[in-house]
């Protein structure tokens, strides 16, 4: 390990956007002093953004979970019903998905995250048939949608290949991949908390193969389910690489396991001094990935309003529905006034992004800030209709 009085020099170094290696990667991330390593992951994202370094953006977006069927079994998930357990598993129908996508549209909404259990009947036509329907009605949404675990999943079961299954969604409407499935890369703490699902490897070459076929993806980590530091920057390096051959990762996004209602027992959620770390880690290391977003969502507001301080340049989404993350315990809501001002008090002028980072509204003016407290996230339905939400979803007030 290097020593600490050594440090300053790497430091030096990444600030200045040198490439720096794993290993001081991982000297960085144990001993470098926090305020330190976030001034100089700063420093990289003032260089990166220079001339719109004052903005930090975030996203309306839905997330519509159409099913919590799933074969897969993760133990870190409080989502998922098993196919066997007919009393706790459900589905969405296809006029259920489209009346929430024209709630989002309404809300001034831009972008669908379409994800789920991998429910053993969903092949690649079950997506095909959804997102097509999706895009007839609603061109003007991205679907941003999936990730490699459903691939993987998806071609299994349609006996295709990974390729094919892209290439035919990808035509059905699917714009992007999220950082879906990621979880935890390396094969210790995959296997640990994921041994269903494909390797970190096969992850990996999943989007490669998507990137190949223009598809971009972001990509994420989640922190706290008992990896070690070093297995944390090994995920880093694995991204980057793929990054070095591929350019088709927009962003890198690490958030925080939640403890409730699963099956991982004896795991503590990543502190949030860590969490902050890694946001400096990442943009210091992951030289070639452009955005690193904030996620408020696990973390908190405040401790999201800090991560602009340690190179983040995104605060993420105002989710419209969101029940994967919130069943296991994140509690955390905001509505778009609150992101507004709480990227203003970070010092940044707040912006509206699309998916693919360009500003949509820049709010440089307070006075014109809107006024619609609609926008809120993990609102269900029923604060538009009225109507009978299924029981996961729940009703937010925007207060």
């Amino acid at each position: 390990m290097t020593e600490k009085a050594d440090l300053q020099p790497v430091l030096d170094r990444a600030a200045e956007g040198g490439r720096i290696t794993p290993e001081e990667a991982l000297d960085l991330y144990r001993s470098a002093p926090l305020h330190a390593l976030g001034a100089a992951a700063d420093a990289v994202r003032r260089r990166r953004y220079a001339g719109t370094e004052h903005i930090a953006t975030y996203i309306i977006e839905r997330n519509i979970n159409y099913t919590n069927v799933c074969v897969t079994a993760c133990k870190f998930c409080a989502f998922y019903a098993p196919p066997k357990a007919t009393d706790k598993g459900w589905t969405r129908d296809l006029d259920d998905i489209l009346r929430r996508c024209a709630e989002t549209v309404e809300l001034g909404g831009t972008q669908i995250m379409f994800q789920g259990g991998h429910h053993p009947d969903f092949g690649v036509e079950y997506y095909e048939e959804h997102f097509s329907a999706i895009k007839k009605a609603f061109p003007q949404l991205v679907i941003h949608s999936l990730g490699a675990s459903e691939i993987e999943h998806m071609a299994r079961i349609s006996k295709v290949s990974a390729e094919e299954a892209i290439s035919r969604i990808h035509a059905a409407g699917l714009d992007s991949f999220a950082g879906a499935g990621a979880e935890l890369l390396p094969a210790r703490p995959r296997t640990a908390i994921a041994p269903l699902k494909e390797s970190g490897e096969r992850w990996l070459e999943i989007m490669e193969i998507a990137h190949g076929l223009g598809v971009e993806s972001t990509s994420t980590m989640l922190m706290g389910t008992g990896e070690t530091n070093a297995e944390r920057i090994e995920h880093l390096k694995m991204i980057r690489d793929v990054q070095d051959r591929t350019g088709g990762f927009r962003a890198f996004i690490p958030y925080t396991y939640q403890p409730e209602n699963n099956k991982l027992k004896g795991q503590t959620q990543a502190t949030l001094f860590e969490y902050l770390r890694m946001i400096a880690i990442a943009r210091l290391f992951l030289d070639n990935v452009a955005h690193i977003q904030g996620s408020w969502l696990t973390t908190g507001k405040e401790v999201g309003q800090l991560s602009l301080h340690y190179g983040a340049d995104d605060l993420g989404s105002i989710m419209l529905e969101e029940n994967v993350v919130s069943s296991a315990g994140a509690k955390h809501r905001s509505n778009r006034l609150e992101i507004i001002d709480l990227i203003r008090k970070a010092d940044r002028v707040p912006a509206q992004r699309a998916t693919t980072y360009e500003h949509l509204v820049v709010h440089d003016d307070p006075a014109m800030d809107p006024v619609d407290e609609r926008v809120v996230s993990h609102i269900s339905s029923t604060a538009i209709e009225g109507g009978t939400a299924h029981p996961e979803l729940k009703l937010l007030s925007a207060n």
